[in-house]
């Protein structure tokens, strides 16, 4: 029997088997290759990227992960907040600014200036509901941040819009993969904290690309990393999980202490049978958003004017946002070095309109709008692109959500829960739930341990036929 068998090798999974590598531990991952939604590949000097980009920064769950594991990251030198629209390139200044330099009608700049006043003063708001309070344990701050304006809508938030407006609020919303009329109104204005950096902010980059996080992770496994291991099912026992899984066309079955789930919601909820109907209930109504991302390596030889920057807004257009992966390299060389790195990505509806597409026409859509955004004959200076995409991207917060978590946060049991969508920070949020499910597994372990020393185990007891597994087990996670 193992000690843990950990689901999933995306970010989640990849911590918390990292976390107990001194276990005898199993990490099963369906896929033909570890990271989930963290995915960039190395060339030169630069990195493809398709997936997550940007960290948290010191004091985080990331901060420890990232010292611990090894891993350099650094703050990102270029700017986080440019954006082109309407055909003006905007690369510094505040972005209180943006409605006065925008080109647009008078009508639509006095919207965007009375909606941006709006926004900005709930994003003060916002900063002390996400602050963490002295003494305060992390679960009841991730509660407090869903709490937060949860029961309506973005769109019901900022209300109707001239077009240009609404599409400069639209466009940052919905990198959530969630469009104004799904995601909560809470969810937004974070959003909009995130990206301007108040109160919190995802702000580092991986030296090398984030993959080099996670490979480092998988390496601490070794052989116990089991790639193309598509997880069936996973039941209790009265003291132990087994998990059913298909790998090289075989059914296999493993028995262990602890199982940490690690998937999506949508995957715990499909193959965790006997989680509390309440648990499994609440795992179904968790909501993802589509996203499609590309990837463009160059060789221009000169500087460029996206090289000051890291993040590039792009309203209207079949990306939402372009993102330069170079900016380390930029901001540490002495001298403009040949190539660079980008990134387009397309979340929510954008990306819902190229799901189905082909990766060359996916590449020629976002050429297009490159050429615009970066400027023309951009396209001459590409010598690799790649494309990806995921039907369940991004998981978002919608009106609701809130009265999910506290039946997600439950404890107890021999199933535990890691994952993304336990909270509002992305990658932090991945790591941190890894770390807790790790956590509470050792705990599990440590007790079960005690008892086989001191009283020997309990006789074992094995489900009546035709009757269902024990379904008294709980899914928890307990945030650092």
């Amino acid at each position: 029997m193992k000690d843990v068998v950990i689901v999933g090798g995306g970010l989640a999974g990849l911590t918390a088997g990292w976390s107990l590598r001194h276990q005898d531990t199993l990490l099963l991952e369906s896929d033909n290759r570890i990271g989930g939604r963290i995915r960039s590949e190395r060339r030169g000097p630069y990195w493809l990227n398709w997936g997550g980009h940007i960290f948290a920064g010191p004091g985080s769950s990331t901060d420890t992960l990232l010292r611990k594991a090894g891993v350099d990251a650094v703050g990102v030198p270029g700017s986080l907040t440019s954006m082109f629209m309407n055909g003006k390139f905007l690369v510094n200044g505040r972005v209180e600014t943006y409605p006065f330099r925008i080109p647009m009608s008078p009508v639509a700049r006095v919207a965007l200036i009375r909606t941006g006043i709006k926004v900005g003063a709930s994003v003060i708001r916002y900063a002390g509901v996400v602050r963490q309070r002295q003494g305060e344990h992390g679960a009841v701050r991730q509660q407090r941040i869903y709490d937060f304006e949860n029961e309506r809508t973005f769109k019901d938030f900022i209300g109707e819009l001239p077009e240009d407006a609404d599409a400069l609020f639209r466009t940052t919303v919905t990198r959530s993969a969630g469009e104004t009329d799904e995601i909560s109104a809470g969810a937004g204005i974070g959003y909009f904290s995130l990206v301007w950096n108040v109160g919190q902010g995802l702000s580092r980059g991986i030296v090398g690309g984030p993959s080099t996080l996670t490979e480092a992770l998988a390496a601490a496994q070794g052989d116990r990393l089991q790639l193309g291991a598509e997880v069936q099912e996973v039941v209790h026992r009265r003291d132990s999980v087994v998990v059913r899984y298909r790998q090289d066309g075989t059914d296999r079955e493993v028995e262990a202490r602890t199982v940490v789930l690690a998937t999506p919601a949508t995957v715990a909820h499909r193959v965790a049978v006997d989680l509390p109907a309440e648990v499994r209930e609440a795992l179904s109504k968790v909501r993802y958003g589509p996203h499609v991302s590309a990837a463009f390596l160059t060789n221009e030889t000169s500087a460029r004017r996206w090289d000051p920057v890291y993040a590039i807004s792009a309203p209207k257009r079949s990306f939402a946002i372009a993102l330069n992966q170079a900016s380390i390299v930029r901001g540490s060389e002495r001298e403009r070095q040949v190539g660079g790195s980008i990134m387009t990505f397309s979340p929510g509806n954008l990306g819902r309109n190229l799901l189905d597409k082909s990766d060359s026409e996916v590449i020629e859509t976002h050429l297009r709008d490159l050429e615009e955004v970066l400027g023309a004959g951009f396209s001459d200076s590409v010598v690799e692109a790649g494309v990806s995409r995921w039907k369940d991207g991004s998981p978002y917060s919608f009106p609701g959500r809130a009265k999910l978590q506290p039946t997600l946060m439950r404890r107890g049991g021999r199933v535990l829960l890691a994952g993304d969508y336990l909270g509002t920070l992305y990658t932090e949020t991945a790591i941190q739930t890894g770390f807790a499910a790790a956590q509470e597994a050792a705990s599990l372990l440590a007790t079960d341990h005690q008892r086989a020393r001191h009283l020997g185990p309990l006789p074992r007891v094995e489900p009546e036929p035709n009757h269902s597994p024990l379904t008294k087990g709980h899914a928890s996670w307990q945030q650092r």
